[in-house]
């Protein structure tokens, strides 16, 4: 423990929801879940006006949508959220050079280390200017917490949120932990709290009260022994600027279970390539490929399997994921696929030498191929003959995505069906703006990128996306600029009509992504942890 509030725990405030909300005029200020869109999918970060609701991270989408049918329900655009962090993170290494990030959103900062604080009134100082600059930059807000260790630090930046800071003076830590609940401490899962809860232990207080000896048997020795050090208030844990990963692996969710093995299989060879390509960008190779099914009824099974040495090797890869598949049944259905690969170290050589034999042979039976086609022509001796050319197969507009429309210029799907898109057209800078529909192949309508938080403006979007501007001001905006709901089937609007805000969608039926009341934010102080599962790609948890 320090002397003195010199450790600083930033946590950013429903991170994902934020970013949208910022990027999106129309929905500030509404309940916005960000997540697994499908009837599978599960809630990554739900903004505080969805949380009123019930709505918590972790959760099923289709339990979300119960409980709050009127938010507006968005895909992670994980790009933008990376770009934001990296700001976050920079604005962090400013400060110290001992940053230790425990996600996208979340990191410890070693204030002491940097020479920017030695004590709580320049650790409030720098705390308070540490919030200022991230909303200047990002736009966003963060909450703040200083104390001198971190467990206590992570706790100060809970009790801030939203958009705050507190500090805890050294030597308030047991009074200011004794009634909490036990959960509040790490290592406090749902099982170790109901072992606690078994032995009639809830708070924090009576945890400190039952003593070490107690907990050990409860526990084991080294479980109870950093409970007992814990509810005392004790933790030394350095910040640690590099957190290496154990594992990188991907995984998918379906919306219908797989039943057929050559599907299954296909899913495999894919997941493994991605992971391989995940593993790559990190300038890593490892040891250890692991298989992850979850079955029909959410029994989970893993299998791994160890090689010789590091690779990054794609064919070493699919093909340790292929014998580990035919070792597990699937004829029942699988819901979820994962690959991971694990004990990883840095590039060997053996792995470039991989990489380049990989991609020669690639290369290779391409050239053969392009060469065999070429010299036995369409319908030649040893060709076969040209299919037709199979029909392209429609766009996919997910809710949230950025695009571009030649004539309105920039916009975000809101939400698609039928063959029709709905787009509202607004930028962060300006009013709400105006839905327009679409059909889903409609050649004027493409994916755009998106448009900075801050510092940006009608040019710049000109400059970026090469497009007329959307107007601004409250020419541009319907109504009071509320949401409108993603297009579920019967209720496409006309194409190119723009839809008023709060009025029934044409088919019957009330809009149902946000309402269109002008309900006011409530900012509960309240929040639950939040996990890293979208629907898709297992990706970083954000809150």
């Amino acid at each position: 423990m320090r002397r003195a509030p010199t450790i600083l725990h930033l946590d950013m405030d429903a991170f994902f929801a934020a970013a949208e909300q910022a990027a999106k005029p129309s929905l500030r200020g509404k309940p916005v879940v960000v997540g697994g869109i499908g009837g599978r999918g599960v809630v990554s970060t739900a903004s505080y006006e969805a949380r009123v609701f019930g709505v918590r991270s972790a959760m099923p989408t289709a339990q979300a949508r119960r409980l709050c049918p009127n938010a507006a329900y968005l895909a992670p655009r994980f790009h933008v959220y990376r770009e934001i962090s990296d700001k976050v993170m920079a604005l962090l290494h400013e400060l110290s050079p001992l940053v230790e990030p425990l996600s996208l959103d979340e990191a410890f900062v070693d204030l002491e280390a940097g020479g920017v604080a030695d004590d709580a009134r320049s650790a409030r100082a720098v705390g308070e200017q540490l919030r200022r600059d991230i909303l200047a930059v990002t736009g966003l807000t963060g909450s703040v917490g200083l104390a001198g260790a971190k467990m206590l630090a992570k706790i100060a930046s809970e009790q801030a949120k939203p958009d705050g800071l507190v500090l805890i003076e050294p030597g308030t830590e047991r009074e200011l932990l004794a009634p909490m609940s036990v959960r509040t401490l790490p290592g406090v899962g749902p099982a170790t709290a109901e072992a606690l809860r078994k032995a009639g232990i809830h708070t924090v207080a009576e945890t400190a009260e039952a003593g070490e000896a107690e907990l050990v048997r409860l526990l084991g020795r080294a479980h109870g022994t950093g409970l007992y050090a814990m509810a005392l208030g004790q933790d030394d844990r350095p910040v640690v600027a590099e957190r290496d990963a154990k594992s990188i692996s991907v995984e998918d969710t379906f919306e219908v279970d797989l039943t057929d093995r050559t599907r299954v299989r296909a899913e495999v060879m894919r997941l493994a390539d991605r992971c391989v390509q995940r593993l790559r960008a990190a300038g890593r190779s490892g040891r250890t490929v692991v298989l992850k099914v979850r079955n029909y009824d959410f029994s989970t099974l893993t299998r791994s399997e160890t090689q010789r040495g590091p690779t990054d090797d794609p064919a070493v890869v699919r093909e340790a994921a292929g014998r580990l598949l035919e070792q597990i049944d699937t004829t029942g259905g699988v819901r979820l696929l994962g690959v991971g690969v694990s004990g990883l170290a840095d590039f060997t050589q053996e792995d470039l030498f991989a990489q380049a034999a990989t991609e020669r042979a690639a290369e290779e039976a391409a050239r053969l191929a392009e060469e065999a086609g070429a010299a036995a022509g369409a319908h030649g001796s040893g060709g076969t003959e040209a299919p037709e050319e199979a029909p392209e197969r429609p766009r996919r507009w997910v809710p949230g995505l950025d695009v571009v429309h030649a004539e309105y210029g920039p916009g975000w799907v809101q939400g698609s069906g039928l063959g029709r898109v709905t787009v509202r057209f607004e930028q962060p800078w300006s009013e709400p703006g105006r839905v327009r529909t679409f059909p889903v192949d409609d050649p004027a309508l493409s994916p755009g990128e998106p448009l900075p938080l801050v510092g940006g403006g009608p040019d710049a979007a000109r400059a970026a996306e090469g497009t007329p501007g959307v107007p601004d001001g409250p020419a541009a905006a319907d109504g009071d600029g509320a949401a409108l709901p993603p297009i579920s089937e019967g209720r496409a609007a006309p194409e190119g009509q723009a839809v008023p805000d709060g009025q029934a969608m044409p088919g019957g039926g009330v809009p149902a992504a946000v309402q269109s009341s002008g309900e006011p934010a409530i900012r509960p102080k309240s929040r639950s942890a939040e996990p890293a599962g979208a629907a898709s790609v297992a990706e970083i948890s954000s809150r």
